[in-house]
């Protein structure tokens, strides 16, 4: 997705970064845009530690659908829109991040969920994982702007709290039940 608040500009590269195999859109939700390719990590961590737990592809399936619905709550009160979080920046980038086994922050969620340490994941990794200090960014941010973010939250208690894996998921599972709407 190319984001610009200039249409024109816009639509140039399109036209530059279209190809018979690749196709590219344009979005001027640069808030939106950007938000999602950056809380994408966050939950991607989640992913990543729900498959290291052992936890089955339906339980993971609902963990990232519920995560669609907290990056769309939190993006749009920090001034996204919600189109944007239903579309390649928001559930594309999330689907792929949260289940591609070549996804770093999937990968350091997959250590976590496997018994290691933040230290252990990160430095077995060998690259960057930009979900850590996302994580820390975002978590603020959700914080500041009065939005629930029960997953958000989880991935903190993990990486800057230091709660275990399966005890933040067990947490996150045994919240108290709501409307999944709400």
């Amino acid at each position: 997705v190319i984001g610009s608040d200039d249409h024109d500009l816009a639509v140039r590269l399109q036209e530059l970064f279209t190809f018979p195999h690749f196709r590219s859109y344009t979005s001027d939700d640069l808030a939106g845009i950007e938000f999602g390719g950056a809380v994408k990590n966050v939950y991607a961590i989640a992913a990543g530690m729900a498959h290291g737990l052992g936890l089955g592809d339906n339980a993971v399936a609902a963990l990232v659908t519920r995560a669609l619905a907290e990056m769309t709550r939190l993006g749009t009160a920090l001034g996204g829109r919600t189109e944007t979080f239903s579309g390649l920046s928001g559930v594309g980038d999330l689907i792929v991040t949260c289940f591609s086994q070549h996804s770093r922050n999937h990968r350091v969620g997959l250590a976590l969920g496997k018994g290691q340490t933040l230290e252990e994941a990160v430095s077995s990794l060998g690259m960057v994982a930009e979900g850590v200090p996302n994580t820390l960014s975002i978590h603020e941010a959700a914080r500041a702007a009065g939005v629930r973010t029960p997953i958000i939250d989880a991935v903190y208690g993990i990486l800057y709290e230091g709660k275990s894996a399966p005890l933040a998921m067990k947490e996150l599972l045994t919240r108290d039940p709501r409307p999944e709407h709400s």
